[in-house]
């Protein structure tokens, strides 16, 4: 594989869910070209590691605590991504992800590029909630900025035709529609 769009978080923890949810998006609006693969990692860890170092190019969507206001998007690319647990934490459950990227790193396969957007949750107690409002709305401008980072690096990247549907990465009641319905 080039490159491995990944979305990262627990749907179960409200906002923590956004990568889940994003990449979830992601798959149902867009057609990637050969060598570009779509992962829900979920809250996997260190079990993605096999997926990362295989990726020329990482993309990866998660909840990221920067102290901005509830919502706000934030792009971070390459070395400004800590590879280490010593490192800033910035992602709600990064410790784990921390370590697939150190992992890679030792194996001597790291990705050569490498892109985080994040969103500053607002609700992460919320046992069973859904995304709240102002992350829910991050989710299209959030796979609009990931759609064109993966132009910048080459990868194309179309819209779906008119009822060409996705495959879908989530089991039935998991998906976003299906899971969140009771909130929309």
């Amino acid at each position: 594989m080039s490159a491995l769009v990944l979305g990262i978080g627990n749907i179960l923890w409200a906002d923590e869910g956004f990568g889940v949810r994003a990449v979830e998006a992601f798959d149902r609006r867009f057609v990637l070209a050969d060598g570009v693969e779509l992962l829900d990692g979920g809250t996997q860890g260190l079990y993605l590691v096999q997926n990362v170092v295989e990726a020329a190019d990482l993309l990866v969507f998660d909840a990221i605590d920067y102290g901005l206001a509830p919502g706000e998007l934030k792009l971070v690319r390459d070395g400004d991504v800590p590879k280490f647990t010593g490192a800033k934490k910035m992602s709600l459950h990064q410790t784990g992800f921390q370590e697939v990227l150190s992992a890679a790193d030792l194996l001597g396969r790291y990705p050569k590029r490498l892109a985080l957007i994040g969103v500053q949750p607002e609700d992460l107690e919320n046992w069973g909630g859904p995304l709240t409002g102002p992350v829910r709305a991050q989710i299209g401008p959030a796979i609009a900025l990931a759609r064109q980072v993966l132009a910048e690096w080459g990868y194309l990247v179309t819209e779906r035709a008119a009822g060409d549907e996705a495959p879908g990465l989530l089991g039935y009641e998991l998906d976003f529609a299906r899971y969140e319905r009771r909130s929309a």
